[in-house]
């Protein structure tokens, strides 16, 4: 049976989705109309850009945030942890290092970060196919094969930084933080459709996400085929966050603090909830941080910086709180 508390408080989840979807319609109207200087059009265009991007970004990192800790029985782990970001930083590292600072701005467009995407992907399904059915194969393996990866990418690209010219790092620094005011309009159709698509497919299996959390035994007790909703469930966690990733940069705590907060307010494990809970309070994370950064401490750029030092600090308190990981 799995550790996770389970709880369920009958319709009240209902009801916080209400009130969630209320309150975020609300940032997102004080976020595209308030504060506007020079012209309306054009400001309420470029807000209305971030705003797709945000969505691809919540949706991304907080759905495959949920079904990543169904799948491992584990709500401390991410999908990061077997180095989309550190496999993200070292081919833009390479990239420029073979090519030069300038091939960054030459290859923007639906090719690079399709071409980003698939490599992450299938990066991380042969990780997760050979982890899950080796026969060693554990979520410990996993943790530990992906953490010695991501430091292995790291080093490289530190070694390959080092390498460059002061102009060139400078070109490259931009693209290994979060860009959600950077990204490119006419990427968002092609961002929604993948989200749309993984989502469907997720929904509608929404119930057999429920069983998995009694985990391997019982779930193939009751009938389901563990190993084969687990690695079709990876691998669409593998093209979320590697989409989100190629398009807006990095973000390695942003779904865990997503995560954590729709499983405390929603108050059930049911999919169905958690599920739209995680999308709406990362929209609302999202919306409220740079309408704060932007408005206030005037700091639009620092919101991604801000959102990992937070993540950050919310995995240390949980881990120092449950005492294991």
């Amino acid at each position: 049976m799995s550790t996770l508390v389970r709880t369920d408080s009958g319709p009240r989840p209902r009801r916080r989705l209400l009130v969630a979807s209320a309150v975020l319609a609300g940032a997102i109207a004080c976020f595209l109309l308030l504060f506007v200087r020079g012209s309306f059009e054009f400001a309420v265009e470029r807000r209305a850009t971030m705003l797709g991007a945000m969505a691809v970004a919540a949706f991304a990192h907080g759905l495959g945030t949920v079904v990543f800790h169904t799948v491992t029985d584990n709500r401390l782990l991410t999908p990061s942890i077997v180095g989309f970001d550190s496999l993200y930083v070292l081919m833009q590292t390479v990239m420029v290092f073979v090519f030069g600072g300038s091939v960054i701005a030459r290859t923007d467009g639906t090719p690079k970060v399709i071409a980003q995407t698939l490599t992450m992907v299938l990066f991380a399904t042969i990780l997760y196919r050979w982890l899950f059915s080796g026969r060693l194969g554990s979520l410990f393996t996993m943790l530990l094969v992906g953490v010695v990866l991501g430091l292995a990418f790291d080093s490289l690209s530190t070694f390959l930084q080092r390498l460059l010219s002061p102009t060139e790092y400078d070109l490259l620094s931009v693209r290994l933080f979060g860009r959600l005011s950077g990204v490119d309009p006419g990427m968002l159709p092609l961002a929604f459709t993948v989200c749309v698509t993984v989502g469907v497919v997720l929904w509608r299996r929404r119930f057999r996400l429920d069983v998995l959390l009694l985990g391997r035994d019982s779930a193939t007790t009751i009938g389901v085929d563990h190993k084969r909703e687990l690695t079709l469930v990876l691998v669409l966690v593998a093209l979320l966050v590697s989409f989100s990733t190629a398009l807006a940069g990095p973000m390695t705590f942003f779904g865990f603090i997503v995560a954590t907060m729709a499983y405390q307010v929603t108050g059930s494990y049911k999919h169905q909830y958690v599920l739209p809970m995680a999308f709406l309070l990362g929209m609302l994370t999202l919306v409220v941080g740079q309408f704060v950064m932007q408005h206030v401490f005037y700091a639009a750029g620092f919101l991604t910086v801000v959102i990992e030092f937070a993540g950050g600090l919310l995995f240390l308190v949980v881990v120092l709180r449950k005492g294991r990981l």
